[in-house]
């Protein structure tokens, strides 16, 4: 991992699929994300996607499988109880997943290029990454039933409205904003700062473990539902 002043930037890289996520793009994520927790000289991490997209969610060119779930929320964990802040920093499409991702960290910086949707109700299957803990606790209860079950896009400029992101840029002021912010928060104090992401998940998103594990009984559900002949 190359690390520039505490500061460590991962980047979703299947720029010829949007950043769509399949298993290798889960695993690799997760061990960046791992071996960040222990490594003292990280202090914030930045993550991005190469190409014209942040990430387009799941790879649906193969059916969804147990490991897919369990490997999208792992990742989704591992973001949130990272003890070091975690930047996001989108441009593009930023659908399904690839937005549970995006709202499990803890900054958002979004070009104004971004574009938002919640496929998951029309391809037959249900959310993960605990965004029925996330999207809820920033956006309210009634526009998360909405954005869930209508699936519409939406913009980077409503996104901000609602409370999912923090900022929007230019798109070619993404990178250098996201620095600055990233390069901001790498000068606090590490404990300081860890504290505050502690504390403020355990008031803000009690609820984000059990979204977890009720988001894959709903997901199994499902499936279960759709094997059953009739």
């Amino acid at each position: 991992m190359s690390v520039q002043n505490g500061v460590l930037r991962l980047s979703l890289n299947r720029p010829d699929k949007l950043n769509a996520i399949d298993n290798d793009l889960s695993r690799d994520l997760l061990s960046a994300l791992t071996a960040a927790s222990s490594d003292p000289s990280v202090r914030v991490v930045v993550v991005n996607g190469n190409g014209r997209a942040f990430c387009a969610g799941r790879d649906i060119s193969a059916a969804p499988t147990d490991e897919d779930l369990v490997l999208v929320q792992a990742v989704s964990k591992a973001i949130v109880d990272l003890d070091k802040p975690v930047i996001a920093a989108v441009h593009g499409w930023t659908v399904g997943a690839g937005l549970e991702w995006m709202l499990n960290a803890d900054v958002v910086i979004a070009s104004s290029s971004a574009r938002f949707k919640l496929p998951e109700a029309s391809i037959g299957v249900f959310v993960t990454g605990g965004l029925t803990a996330t999207l809820a606790a920033y956006a309210g209860l009634a526009r998360s039933k909405a954005l869930m079950l209508l699936g519409e896009e939406f913009s980077s400029t409503q996104a901000q409205a609602w409370g999912l992101v923090w900022r929007v840029v230019a798109p070619d002021q993404l990178d250098s904003e996201s620095r600055r912010v990233a390069d901001q928060v790498a000068s606090l104090r590490p404990e300081v700062v860890s504290q505050y992401k502690r504390v403020l998940n355990a008031v803000g998103l009690p609820n984000f473990h059990r979204a977890i594990e009720l988001e894959s009984e709903a997901q199994r559900a499902i499936a279960g539902q759709q094997a059953s002949p009739g």
